[in-house]
């Protein structure tokens, strides 16, 4: 599936150059934690975590790079078997488990900043979101002597725009998204 998304990628997104590199998401160390306001009382948190994806990457020229991931919505961590039931419940997903990212354009913003922009599906429902993204390093790994770069990202989600928005407003719809990922060179 990895592969078809990044295909869809290279269709929909520039085409990066032959400088581009092609980087593996580490899965041990790549994690979306996600925080929604609960009836005012408290924020929730839940976390994705052991996913796949591949970064195309041209540090010549960043904005000709493109980003896929993909995995199932079902590998949610939510720390409460029962919290985790009712997410899975026609309330929310109800069956429906793939979540995908998919870039469609990348805006560098600073030496080592960018916004990504991408279709994201979740929910079965395609809404484009804009990641502020940064490179937090790139280099050599000291354990696995390979190229390596970790990233981190944010953005804000509606759950109502992905057909989530059960309760609205007393559980809020606005959900803050944090991604850090680690990337390493694809031989």
């Amino acid at each position: 599936m990895n592969r078809l998304l990044l295909s869809c990628a290279l269709a929909i997104a520039a085409a990066p150059t032959l400088a581009a590199d092609r980087y593996a998401l580490d899965p041990s160390h790549s994690q979306i934690v996600f925080s929604y306001n609960h009836l005012g009382f408290s924020t929730g948190f839940g976390m994705f975590s052991g996913f796949g994806g591949e970064i195309l990457w041209d540090r010549a020229n960043p904005a000709a790079s493109s980003v896929s991931v993909a995995f199932p919505v079902d590998t949610m961590l939510t720390g409460w078997q029962a919290r985790f039931d009712h997410f899975m419940s026609p309330d929310f997903f109800g069956g429906r488990t793939d979540v995908s990212f998919v870039s469609t354009a990348i805006e560098v913003t600073g030496p080592d900043t960018a916004l990504i922009t991408g279709d994201l599906t979740l929910n079965g429902v395609t809404q484009p979101v804009t990641l502020d993204a940064k490179l937090n390093a790139a280099g050599m790994h000291p354990m696995e002597n390979k190229a390596w770069a970790g990233f981190d990202a944010t953005t804000v989600l509606s759950r109502s725009a992905f057909n989530l928005g059960a309760y609205v407003p007393f559980i809020g719809d606005e959900v803050t998204v944090q991604i850090s990922v680690e990337a390493m060179r694809a031989d």
